[in-house]
């Protein structure tokens, strides 16, 4: 799937596309044909750079309801004549979990037409997990002949039939089907259940794939092999390591981490750091500068999982370096440094975001960074992120070291954060709204009502609107 294009924050389809609590409040102010034409542009194509984490089906959802939106856009995108060659869960996932969330607000088109996809679909197993949360016993039931229509009695065919029944996300289905008394429904699916079943046990019994020898050589041959194979096992080759390798090992180690091959350098580098040898913070240095990127990304890697003091002191001599070394210190600096290290990290916060655009990787950690140390100063830079980010995620983040930093969160982006796509960020901002504001009041209220809301959220309105809070 190709990275989504993201309109500009300002606009009402880039707020939308953010998952942005403004997003929701432009939406309802804007024109309803406009409203709807950029929700519907979301929902179809979807906007998310990693779709398997950030949430947008509830807050799409909830837009639709709002805006008293219609579902032929959604119907005509899922019944496509690409669905019938293009499988890739990414094209169809979002639709059918915003569906699913109507269904559960009571919206019969939409469990109607999550039972007809279940039917038809190419992405059939989405829906009939939305389906297995909403539906009730009979209309589940009259989907077991079509989706068993699509396993032949063949061999493959059973085989694919198991493979679906063990790994399906919700199981309720499969349950019911196992109890029908028609052979050719509940014989097949008990059938299919108990192969799975069995596939599941044999692969536990019996695990696959390559392992190391008993020494610490073989280890290292066996990370080098996997690396020849274009499959890095440096880290798990280094908790080999701390099986086989004594104190009489360690020359040879050291040596590997200064000079070996790819595979057992990296290894040997993993093994130091975990080990917290006194030798291993120059030779993560050395690592880092050479040609060899294999090496260079496991000598970063490496530093990244140390904890001790002696690596927060070594960062605070790398953090000025301008390659991948500098940025992972600055990292570290951020996740565990102390109070006289908050302007390094500020600073490293700064050009990050001049250099690399408000979506670095490296952003992640240093937004947590001056969250957990108090830097006040960063407030501007924070809310820039909050601002220009398409990560919802990172967002959330911002939002959570803004309510550290800034003074001004409390009466300003906490109020929209309430309609944020993002549980966790939501959460934040029912423990931080000012109730002085009456959109405030009525959305806490909402949340705490709304079966659909996370119970985390509702935890936090309830501190806010309980028998002992102050009166909203």
């Amino acid at each position: 799937m190709f990275d989504p294009v993201i309109a500009p924050s300002g606009t009402l389809l880039g707020l939308l596309q953010r998952g942005r609590g403004d997003g929701t409040l432009h939406a309802l102010a804007a024109p309803r044909s406009e409203a709807l034409a950029a929700l519907s542009h979301c929902v179809l194509d979807d906007p998310r750079h990693d779709w398997q984490v950030e949430n947008r089906s509830l807050y799409y959802a909830r837009l639709y309801l709002d805006l008293d939106g219609g579902l032929e856009s959604i119907e005509q995108h899922l019944f496509h004549p690409e669905d019938l060659v293009d499988s890739d869960e990414a094209r169809t996932g979002l639709a059918l979990a915003v569906l699913g969330h109507l269904a559960s607000y009571g919206r019969n088109d939409a469990l109607v037409l999550l039972r007809r996809y279940a039917r038809t679909g190419a992405n059939w197993a989405w829906a009939l997990d939305e389906l297995a949360l909403r539906d009730d016993d009979a209309g589940l039931r009259g989907l077991a002949v079509p989706v068993l229509d699509r396993f032949p009695a063949t061999p493959q065919g059973e085989a694919e039939l198991a493979a679906a029944v063990r790994d399906a996300y919700e199981p309720r289905p499969w349950r019911l089907w196992a109890e029908d008394p028609r052979e050719t429904v509940g014989a097949r699916v008990r059938a299919a259940g108990e192969r799975g079943s069995f596939d599941r046990w044999q692969r536990q019994m019996r695990p696959t794939g390559p392992r190391p020898g008993w020494s610490v050589q073989a280890v290292f041959d066996w990370a080098q092999q996997g690396l020849d194979r274009g499959t890095p096992l440096h880290v798990p080759a280094a908790r080999c390591l701390t099986a086989v390798a004594g104190p009489s090992d360690r020359a040879a180690i050291v040596e590997a981490a200064r000079s070996g091959q790819d595979g057992a350098r990296s290894t040997a580098l993993h093994y130091l750091a975990e080990s917290r040898d006194p030798a291993v913070l120059d030779l993560i240095e050395a690592g880092a500068q050479d040609l060899s990127r294999t090496v260079a990304d496991a000598a970063v890697a490496a530093f990244e999982r140390m904890c001790g003091d002696d690596a927060v002191d070594r960062a605070r001599g790398w953090v000025h370096r301008p390659d991948t070394l500098g940025a992972s210190a600055a990292g570290v600096l951020a996740c565990r440094g102390g109070a006289q290290d908050a302007p390094l990290v500020l600073g490293a916060l700064r050009e990050t975001v001049r250099s690399d655009g408000p979506d670095a990787p490296l952003l992640w950690t240093l937004v947590d960074g001056a969250g957990r140390l108090g830097i006040c100063a960063a407030a501007p830079v924070l809310r820039h992120i909050y601002r220009e980010t398409a990560s919802s995620h990172l967002r959330g983040r911002a939002a959570r070291a803004l309510a550290a930093t800034d003074p001004s969160y409390a009466t300003g982006f906490a109020v929209e954060c309430l309609w944020d796509c993002e549980e966790t960020t939501r959460e934040v901002a029912a423990l931080h709204a000012e109730t002085g504001d009456a959109r405030v009041a009525e959305r806490l209220r909402r949340l705490a009502a709304d079966p659909a809301e996370e119970a985390e959220v509702q935890t936090a309105v309830r501190s806010r609107i309980g028998p002992d809070a102050p009166a909203l």
